[in-house]
């Protein structure tokens, strides 16, 4: 097996190694300088799967664990970073996973965590904290399992943000109430609920 091609990533933080002309392993350019592999020409099976395995797949979760001492992170966002980052998928899930046997990552946590500091700092519905969990990767069962766990109080909620918004208005006008529906149906609310907070807004 030849090493025909080596070429860096965009950010020059990865070198990508081609053999016999086919994409093979992506691996950190400070290693394949280390590891001398800009003068290899030949090199075996059992040669990658060790660099794969002892220096990358090591190099992939020290990459994940400092994403998360900055900030607590989804499996999938982990995973979506170190992608990004130039890692191949397959050493990207698996550095997640080990990383999440060791505690590092749960997307339980991550999901009741999330919710609670929505629903304090920003209005919002379920439906819309449902879809930014869908987007961080969080499956569906883990979604609706923290929201079952915590009282979301969806009239409360819109009727707070819609009076922030739109508490100076006269919201006995009718475009004033449209503006209202469109707003709370923006964020998620259904249009039960925004009827209930104009009902309330317009002191009826």
């Amino acid at each position: 097996m030849r090493i025909t091609s080596t070429l860096p990533t965009r950010d020059n933080q990865m070198m990508r190694i081609y053999i016999d002309e086919n994409y093979a392993f992506s691996v950190p350019k400070e290693d394949y300088i280390r590891l001398g592999l800009y003068e290899k020409e030949e090199i075996t099976q059992d040669e990658i799967e060790r660099i794969r395995q002892e220096v990358v797949l090591r190099a992939a979760r020290e990459k994940a664990t400092g994403y998360l001492m900055y900030r607590d992170r989804s499996e999938g966002e982990v995973i979506e970073k170190l992608i990004n980052a130039g890692f191949d998928k397959d050493i990207a899930q698996e550095a997640a996973s080990a990383l999440k046997i060791l505690g590092y990552i749960d997307d339980n946590r991550y999901a009741r965590k999330y919710i609670t500091d929505r629903l304090k700092n920003k209005a919002m519905s379920r439906k819309a904290i449902r879809f930014e969990l869908e987007r961080k990767g969080i499956s569906s069962q883990i979604i609706e399992e923290a929201l079952s766990e915590t009282e979301v109080n969806e009239d409360e909620i819109a009727l707070r943000t819609a009076k922030k918004k739109f508490g100076k208005y006269d919201v006995k006008d009718e475009k004033v109430r449209q503006k209202i529906m469109r707003y709370l149906c923006h964020k998620g609310f259904s249009v039960e609920t925004g009827w209930k907070v104009i009902r309330i807004l317009s002191g009826k």
